[in-house]
């Protein structure tokens, strides 16, 4: 069990470090609707990734009863190469797009209406953005497959999910839990936070990209081959 956590402290730390979530709970606490919302959108964002972790956990232990243990291994390895290398590739994009020097960061449109959303809106893009976007993606199918495939005990792996999405929402949690605290004595701090997050997103996304897809690719090769 606790090599199961130590491994997936890596992939929970790469989704929690999803700087455009962040910004966008962050805008979410300076509007009417601000504790519903971003309440709404904390909830969305940790249900996505509990559906994409359980339904992994599903049908890869579904699978097991079908697959030997080495062709179960060989799958989890080219699983991860296949992830590795399309996460270079998004860090390649990521950089090339980054804001020059003296550019505004472009941000997504939907970002413009968060002042209009409802709490029903906020928690379904919070479960897209943590449970279909690319990277975070990735990083789920990793760590449920290596939750799955760790031969734990099915109590055992909900535990370890668990603290894999817990670990995984801290970024997200963060903001919500200090305004709540703090009220309206956090905004300049929050507003720090969202300010960098925003000049530099481009920047973190590709090198959080390229991180992990270069662990991906040598976890990989090391079952494979080793």
């Amino acid at each position: 069990m606790g090599n199961v956590l130590g491994q997936i402290l890596a992939p929970a730390i790469g989704v929690a470090l999803s700087p455009l979530p962040i910004v966008a709970v962050i805008l979410m606490l300076f509007t009417r609707q601000a504790r519903t919302n971003s309440l709404a959108f904390l909830l969305g964002w940790i249900l996505g990734l509990a559906v994409v972790g359980g339904i992994v956990l599903v049908l890869v232990n579904a699978g097991r009863l079908s697959l030997g243990a080495s062709t179960e291994s060989t799958f989890s390895a080219i699983l991860k190469l296949v992830l590795g290398v399309l996460l270079l590739f998004g860090a390649l994009r990521q950089w090339q797009n980054r804001p020059k020097e003296g550019e505004e960061a472009r941000m997504p449109k939907w970002m413009a209406a968060i002042d209009s959303f409802t709490a029903g809106r906020a928690l379904g893009l919070a479960a897209l953005l943590s449970g279909v976007n690319p990277k975070n993606l990735a990083l789920n199918l990793v760590a449920a497959t290596t939750i799955a495939g760790a031969g734990l005990a099915t109590s055992q792996q909900v535990i370890a999910l668990i603290v894999f999405i817990v670990l995984a929402s801290v970024s997200i949690a963060a903001p919500v839990l200090y305004y709540l605290i703090a009220g309206a004595s956090a905004e300049k701090t929050l507003n720090g936070w969202k300010a960098w997050l925003i000049a530099n997103n481009g920047a973190v996304m590709a090198v959080l990209f390229l991180i992990f897809g270069v662990k991906l690719i040598g976890d990989g090769i090391g079952v494979l081959f080793g």
